[in-house]
């Protein structure tokens, strides 16, 4: 859903139309110095914080509790109701932006789908989730595997025909002696039919032919009146005496298929249904054949359309006739369509609608048919309120206002954010803002509540409104955004810098990263200017700026014009620098410079993807290693791509396997450094730490930079560590060291640690600490080398860089455990799981809870880490001993 609000509509502009500041154009290739006078105006109109969206999801004010009540009713419910659970689960982990578990929801009802349009549905749906994949199925394929997951099933076979046997005998029983054949007539072509044969077709029949009708003793009987073709009537007759279609033509079946509906033959209706089913190979044949299967109720041909339709999302939605097929069919030709999975299929086609356009016509239909087949209020108050979403971006204001409310009245408190920005609308701000306090004061608040009340309050009170919502939620970005704007504005320039930087300290945001980028334009810092814009062009290359009017590749265009050139060696330096200061986003930057110059761009997009993995992008950092193997420069190093690109997604045997095949060809840094890690995550085995070793020291005997050098000496010195062979170890990382890889500093701490000797371990740590940009997570290691007390300072510092790890949290808790404050050490727990669904977390305060006494508490939260992960064993095992403690 990241281009839910995205102004993308906005016409491209030229840098010189920007005329609100006239210092942003080029002159002579300069930029004029900012006058005092038009400092203020200019900075006013650059840096502006558009108000937190409202957000088209499911937001529970304690998702906790729904996941508990989820996988309590997954437990016990019937087959059929699995689905949708699994659905709203999904739902639940889309309002926290938890991607792999939404995923992984989604894949649970697929897998659990009890009728084949389900199927169909979870299977369409996985696969849209899943769009720009492709290539790694055909490296699977090339490595002998087959990965057609969700490809197309055979719907006929989930599809049974069920024959009334008891009617087929009675209609052989009760034949009369007359003749054995009936000629049918249609106009002058005479059809010779075995009477017997063509009764035990249908009831209607069998009473033409064989009951008391005056046609039971005539030879022949005209049939022209019955839109049935010569050419339909003699398949029909073979049928009766062969059972099959297979040389029919299609425009022949579909006649047969509307008089077997009119004649009641079920088994023709069905054969034909099949046989026209097995046909559709295109998306063509599917929009041409489906408005037939709802017209006649044919189920096989109606779910094979549905199929092809649903897996060539979203491209099918820009067809008129596609769209019209979806909002046009009533519920008896839906039932037809998709059995039970109404809400399910809907559910699917407004996300792809929304991710498309959220204020267009075919999203508020789909959403309208959403909304007309939800059945429970969990189904209601989604419904209500995405739609209410689509309305009040349509400006459709009385309609949103209804739908907000009926999300609300259904147990959608997120929903009241929509009212209060309706009141706002209408110019009743102070409603808008006892709307939310109500909303504060009557549930355990949450930091949206504080984000979205501050809008309607100005100075102290929407200060702190908002330093209360970032102490509730650390993640949400609009707090930082605006405090970061209006302390430019005051002219505490560092301040805002250091505000914007907190979060981009631990949440890469496009939206943040375009803020500095603007504030460091404002202070004519171009480096750091242009710095960012790289960095945003890395992530989204098609991202536009200034409220959607300008591409960033245009800025970048503009502001490069006052940065000094740069050479192949100054930008190596540079990039060595930013390696060194473990400044990932400095690194991303001066790659992308690198990529406009003839450099082997392989290695480049390689290195890329490395950093954007680094920085938790991992959708930015799969694009980079397939642009790696575009441009990989020959045959080894595209197999080194291709073996990690089959790595990052699970697939460590490939990535073997393709990494032996690059060696065979030519031994080179990349590809033993893709074994040893690729052998290591593939082998249960302890013993291949020896082999690792190995292919990490003949890694080290090919040409490479110091950069990729530096890793895998780190990397050897950790396989040495493990191994016990602390002094091999030492010797890696120093040897690290000295070629600049300042990550090094924390394996040695580690080997100085289990010599025993933790001051030289903390002090290792305090200059990676001293020398690196984004240090939290060397806080983190230095705290284990320490006195409780310091410690504590260490992780208290972890938690201001980067709220989003765990073990701070868990350790603070466990501390307050031993010195029986049991309901500290809850609240310590429940901060952090606010805002993070995180499976220790859960485990740890179910732990507690249980410690106390607490059933109910225990119980709740063991059900909700086990919808975060369903096979953890050590949750299994205490989930299972609290429920039989359950009253």
């Amino acid at each position: 859903m990241r281009t839910f609000f995205a102004p993308d509509s906005c016409k491209e502009m030229q840098p010189n139309v920007l005329n609100p500041q006239s210092w942003l154009q080029v002159e002579r290739g300069k930029l004029p110095k900012l006058s005092s006078q038009s400092s203020s105006a200019s900075i006013e109109s650059l840096i502006k914080v558009p108000e937190p969206s409202i957000l088209p999801f499911f937001k529970p004010v304690d998702y906790v509790e729904v996941l508990a009540q989820i996988h309590e009713e997954l437990e016990s419910c019937p087959p059929q109701e699995r689905s949708n659970l699994y659905l709203l689960q999904y739902q639940v982990f889309r309002g926290l932006g938890e991607v792999k578990l939404m995923r992984r929801s989604l894949r649970a009802a697929w897998q659990r789908a009890n009728t084949v349009h389900e199927k169909i549905i979870f299977g369409a749906w996985l696969k849209y989730e899943k769009r720009g994949e492709e290539l790694i199925a055909d490296l699977l394929k090339t490595c002998g595997k087959c990965a057609e997951e969700f490809g197309l099933i055979d719907v006929a076979s989930h599809i049974p025909f069920d024959v009334d046997e008891s009617l087929q005998e009675r209609f052989s029983v009760n034949g009369n002696h007359i003749s054995q054949y009936v000629i049918f007539t249609i106009g002058n072509d005479k059809i010779i039919c075995d009477r017997h044969k063509m009764s035990e077709l249908s009831a209607p029949f069998h009473a033409m032919l064989k009951g008391s009708f005056s046609e039971s003793f005539s030879e022949t009987i005209d049939l022209s009146e019955n839109n049935i073709s010569p050419s339909g009537m003699r398949a029909i007759s073979y049928f009766s005496l062969r059972g099959n279609l297979y040389d029919v033509p299609p425009n022949l079946l579909l006649e047969i298929l509307a008089f077997a509906n009119k004649y009641c033959c079920e088994r023709l209706k069905d054969a034909c249904d099949r046989r026209l089913a097995s046909l559709i190979s295109s998306k063509e044949d599917a929009v041409e054949l489906m408005d037939y299967a709802l017209d006649e109720n044919s189920p096989v041909l109606a779910a094979s359309c549905l199929q092809v339709l649903l897996c060539d999302l979203p491209n099918c939605l820009s067809d008129n006739r596609v769209v019209g097929i979806f909002t046009g069919a009533n519920r008896q030709q839906l039932a037809v369509l998709v059995g039970p999975g109404l809400f399910s299929l809907y559910c699917l086609l407004s996300e792809v609608s929304m991710n498309l356009d959220p204020s267009s016509d075919i999203t508020a239909q789909f959403l309208e048919r959403l909304v007309d087949f939800a059945e429970t209020d969990k189904q209601k108050l989604l419904a209500f309120h995405q739609l209410g979403c689509t309305r009040l971006l349509r400006k459709e204001y009385d309609e949103a206002r209804c739908l907000f409310e009926g999300a609300l009245n259904a147990g959608h408190i997120y929903s009241v954010a929509g009212l209060a920005r309706l009141d706002f609308i209408k110019g009743e701000k102070h409603l808008s803002y006892e709307k939310l306090s109500s909303v504060i004061s009557s549930v355990i608040p949450v930091g949206w509540m504080y984000q979205e009340r501050s809008l309607y309050c100005e100075g102290k009170n929407r200060w702190e409104d908002l330093e209360k919502a970032t102490d509730l939620d650390p993640t949400l970005i609009y707090p930082y955004m605006y405090r970061a704007a209006n302390l430019m504005r005051t002219q505490n320039v560092q301040a805002a810098l250091a505000e914007i930087n907190r979060i981009l300290g631990f949440k890469l945001s496009l939206e943040c990263l375009e803020l500095r980028f603007f504030l460091n334009l404002a202070l004519e810092d171009y480096k750091a200017a242009l710095c960012d814009v790289q960095a945003i062009l890395t992530l989204r290359p098609n991202y536009r700026m200034f409220e959607g009017r300008v591409a960033a590749s245009q800025f970048r265009i503009l502001v490069r014009e006052h940065v000094e050139h740069w050479t192949t060696a100054d930008c190596w330096e540079r990039l060595y620098h930013c390696w060194s200061t473990v400044d990932d986003i400095g690194s991303l930057s001066v790659i992308y410079q690198m990529l406009e110059s003839d450099a082997a761009k392989g290695v480049l997009y390689f290195r890329q993807s490395l950093l954007l993995l680094r920085l938790n992008c991992p959708e930015a950092a799969m694009r980079s290693l397939q642009l790696a193997r575009q441009h990989a420069s020959s045959k080894h190093e595209q197999l080194v791509y291709e073996g990690w690109i089959l790595y990052d997604t699970g697939h460590y045997e490939e990535g073997l396997q393709k990494a032996e095949e690059s060696i065979s060809i030519k031994r080179s840094f990349e590809s033993f450094f893709l074994k040893a890690y690729a052998l290591a995550d593939s082998s249960l085995d302890s013993s291949c730490s020896s082999t690792v070793i190995s292919l990490l020291e003949d890694a080290l005997k090919c040409p490479s930079d110091n950069l990729r050098k530096g890793q895998a000496l780190n990397n050897l010195g950790s396989v040495f560590v493990d191994c016990g062979k602390l002094d091999s170890a030492a010797d890696c990382y120093i040897n690290a060291l000295k070629i600049r890889h300042t990550r090094a500093h924390q394996g040695l701490a580690r080997v100085y640690f289990f010599k025993n000797d933790k001051a030289a371990a903390y002090n290792e740590m305090a200059k990676l600490i001293k020398k690196a940009k984004n240090n939290a997570s060397a806080y983190e290691k230095r705290s284990e080398y320490c006195d409780r007390e310091l410690a504590k300072a260490d992780l208290e510092m972890v938690t201001r860089l980067d709220p989003l790890r765990v073990y701070p949290y868990r350790y603070r808790a466990a501390v307050l455990m031993d010195n029986h404050k049991e309901e500290e050490a809850i609240a310590e727990l429940s901060r952090a799981i606010a805002f993070k669904a995180d499976l220790h977390l859960l485990h740890l305060r179910a732990a507690f809870h249980e410690h106390k006494g607490d059933v109910l508490g225990a119980l709740r939260d063991c059900r909700a880490a086990l919808s975060v992960d369903p096979n953890h064993q050590e949750m299994l095992e205490l989930h299972s001993r609290v429920n039989s403690h359950e009253p």
